[in-house]
């Protein structure tokens, strides 16, 4: 793995090129194109061979946004040790959003690498032309560093990620009562007398209403009543699917 010092350099030295004006949705999932463009490494070392630029083309993958937990986890699939910990380094500068309860899975997908005999600022506005011919909205082009290049990306991951918090899906938890706004003005999850949080109570009002139907098997229900500790609270209800069959 490369030095923190390294990955810091990175994320210094990214700059966003062309980014999309749309949020993560907050209702369905979400498919973001993503085009990273570095000057090659080894042209360091080997400067005869001329202006030349590294492509990479992907995409990013999230599912539907879910407040489930009491931490802010990234679930990531596909990326390097490197980008991982640029995550961290990046989520310090928002430890106040830690406190939401907000999990969002995605992955990393579909890549492609190639190298085009152009500098990396031609090389954009070609590129920039045919993402609009293409009419690719949600898409990203990103200008990087080589060897860490996937840095660079999630440094855009979580500039986009905070944009999509902040200005649409607390308003949108909000109004649906599953979040409030505390006395510093941050976002604080609304729960039950118990201390459950409301969005929990109804996933597991929802979950009670497969399992009577067939959909769901009950030892998930069980986990789930286990992982926020409320079991006991649903214990007759809970074996009273049993009884009644």
């Amino acid at each position: 793995m490369q030095s923190p010092e390294r990955i810091a350099y990175a994320l210094r030295e990214t700059e966003i090129l062309r980014e999309p004006e749309e949020l993560i949705s907050t209702t369905r999932s979400t498919t973001l194109a993503f085009y990273v463009l570095a000057e090659p490494a080894y042209l360091e070392v080997f400067k005869h061979e001329g202006q030349e630029t590294k492509i990479r083309k992907g995409k990013i993958s999230w599912e539907k946004p879910r407040l489930t937990t009491p931490f802010y986890i990234l679930d990531m699939e596909g990326f390097s040790s490197e980008a991982k910990e640029a995550l961290r380094i990046l989520a310090m500068q928002y430890s106040d959003l830690a406190g939401i309860l907000y999990k969002m899975r995605y992955r990393k997908e579909d890549l492609e690498e190639r190298t085009v005999p152009y500098k990396i600022m031609e090389t954009f506005r070609r590129l920039e032309n045919k993402i609009e011919d293409q009419n690719e909205r949600f898409s990203v082009v990103i200008k990087g560093i080589d060897e860490l290049w996937d840095v660079s990306l999630m440094k855009y991951i979580q500039k986009l990620i905070i944009r999509s918090v902040i200005e649409s899906q607390i308003p949108y938890y909000e109004n649906k009562g599953y979040l409030r706004m505390d006395e510093r003005g941050f976002a604080a999850i609304t729960r039950n007398l118990e201390g459950l949080p409301i969005v929990a109570q109804n996933e597991i009002e929802e979950m009670f209403e497969e399992v009577k139907k067939g959909n769901l098997d009950p030892s998930v229900l069980k986990r789930e009543l286990d992982s926020w500790g409320v079991f006991s609270s649903y214990e007759d209800r809970f074996f009273d699917l049993f009884r009644k069959k």
